[in-house]
């Protein structure tokens, strides 16, 4: 978090009347419970002093629901200390939707069986912010941002808050002796709507949203990386450049992709909570900075103008030896000829095999990524869209395979260069992905590979090879492929993993239910 002193004015300066935040003071939900540990405590006393010097009037308490969409609630100053002693309550029936708004559950008939019952009647969920996550808005006056995690009301986690969920695995990772990095690289498209503020909000209900607005592609497409093709949507490029770093997120580029009207962000390599985080509000940042300026952003995988080019989330991840702060994926290099190599344990950073791209361990990890990539399939790609965009010869992948440094491949290993050590680049989930489920999808994966000591087998040179083991080529077929993998539901808990099968089971059942434009195109007149 920056300091007040760091932060642009431009955005706050002493309003008039402003008053200084009051202390959060003590007793309430948070200390109650023991929620904050002495960094979250300093990290407020910031806040408050950052709030109070810019004169801000109203800071989003927000949270990741099951879908990664921000969802929360805009409190004003004066309400600000109150909700860092007790949090602030939403309906916790936002757990149980759909991507329609539509409550899967039966709430008010014992809440379906979920979690001792603890969702019955729609009550209360607690928001509980994390304070190292406040910013400052660049794009909205006054007004700050802190990212919250869910408990229940008697002050334990709430149980399908997916940024806990993630935490738990990468504490399950800490005590196996490794941390794990993450690179991001989201694609999108980037639309202008046909009329300005005509038909810009689609009325629907829950189980059958609106239609959706009528946009027109920034640009041609089939140029990847066109430098020209960039600059004429420079205005673009920079109002996204300075809401994405004015947040603090560690942006590196922003790039011209291969289809009408899409673009690639991408963020430095970060602790994986953190970059969960970062995947988070730099979607929520693209969208709201888009629509404030007149475009129409969207991280849908394959809108229907989208042509010739899907986009998807190419998720870089690599682990690091707690112990000796070593990159865990990295070959030992070979031997000199002649020369006797030096003896380590089975299964060690340092005993690859000659001319291998990864240590024993990056090889047991990769293996549990091919392993399980069915049933995380869930969690990387939970849209029914998404499964639009596996295609051959497309680079996105199809089939259940690996390669070195091949992008037509699910997992790309990429060798150890400079600082960087080596990774594996899963290329198989879509930009709409909860990021906290699928960082967390890798972790489960991973770890069963490594405790198995899978062997991933050799590298493909033909990544669409039709006699290799094939991605779930639905929505359905993945779900079918979780239920019938024990991994996720022994890591995550049945509960869990019942829940998420039982909220996307109701979005397949709607889509299968629903008449195509397709369909109506092909019989409506011929038949």
């Amino acid at each position: 978090m920056r300091s007040a002193d760091e932060r642009p004015r431009a955005q706050g300066g002493d309003g008039p009347g402003a008053r200084p935040l009051a202390s959060a003071g003590a007793g309430g939900f948070v200390e109650r419970h023991g929620l904050w540990d002495e960094r979250q405590h300093v990290a407020a006393g910031q806040v408050r002093r950052v709030i109070d010097e810019l004169g801000l009037d109203k800071v989003r308490f927000s949270f990741a629901d099951q879908h990664g969409v921000l969802r929360g609630k805009t409190l004003t100053r004066e309400a600000v200390p109150g909700a860092l002693r007790s949090g602030v309550t939403a309906p916790s029936s936002l757990l149980l939707k759909d991507t329609s708004g539509r409550t899967v559950f039966p709430v008010f008939s014992g809440g379906g069986g979920l979690a001792d019952g603890r969702f019955a009647g729609a009550g209360d969920i607690v928001l509980v912010p994390d304070m190292t996550t406040f910013r400052v808005l660049p794009w909205a006056e006054r007004t700050g941002w802190i990212l919250c995690d869910l408990y229940h009301p008697d002050g334990t986690p709430a149980a399908f808050c997916s940024r806990g969920l993630l935490r738990g695995r990468l504490a399950a990772l800490a005590d196996a002796g490794y941390d794990l990095t993450v690179g991001v690289e989201l694609e999108f498209h980037v639309y202008r709507p046909v009329a300005e503020g005509a038909a810009s909000v689609g009325v629907g209900r829950p189980g059958a949203p609106g239609p959706a607005p009528e946009v027109e592609p920034l640009t041609s497409g089939s140029q990847l990386l066109h430098e020209e093709g960039l600059d004429r949507l420079d205005d673009l490029v920079d109002l996204l450049y300075r809401g994405l770093t004015g947040l603090d997120l560690p942006l590196r580029s922003l790039e011209l992709e291969f289809g009408p009207s899409q673009l690639e962000l991408t963020l430095d390599a970060r602790d994986a909570a953190q970059a969960a985080d970062d995947a988070l509000l730099a979607r929520a940042a693209v969208r709201q900075i888009c629509r404030r300026n007149g475009y129409h952003a969207t991280f849908m995988s394959r809108p229907a103008t989208a042509e010739t080019a899907s986009s998807g989330w190419h998720l870089h991840q690599s682990l690091r030896s707690r112990a000796t702060g070593e990159a865990a994926f990295d070959p030992t290099p070979d031997p000199a000829p002649g020369s006797v190599p030096t003896g380590s344990a089975p299964g060690s950073v340092s005993d690859s095999a000659p001319g291998e791209p990864l240590s024993p361990v990056g090889r047991h990890y990769l293996a549990g990524l091919l392993e399980h990539a069915p049933a995380a399939t869930v969690f990387t790609t939970p849209t029914v869209n998404g499964y639009k965009r596996y295609l051959p010869m497309s680079l996105a992948p199809d089939r259940v395979v690996w390669g070195i440094d091949n992008k037509g491949a699910m997992v790309r290993v990429v060798g150890a260069r400079g600082e960087g050590g080596a990774r594996l680049e899963n290329r198989s989930g879509e930009p709409a992905a909860n990021p906290y489920l699928y960082i967390a999808s890798q972790v489960v994966s991973g770890m069963d590979g490594m405790a198995r000591r899978l062997d991933p087998g050799p590298p493909t040179t033909d990544p669409y090879d039709a006699g290799a083991r094939g991605l779930p080529g639905s929505l359905d077929q993945a779900l079918n492929a979780l239920d019938a993998d024990p991994v996720f539901a022994k890591a995550l808990g049945q509960d869990v993993v019942s829940w998420f099968t039982t909220i996307k089971r109701a979005e397949f059942a709607r889509y299968l239910a629903h008449v195509s434009d397709w369909e109506q195109r092909e019989y409506f007149d011929l038949v």
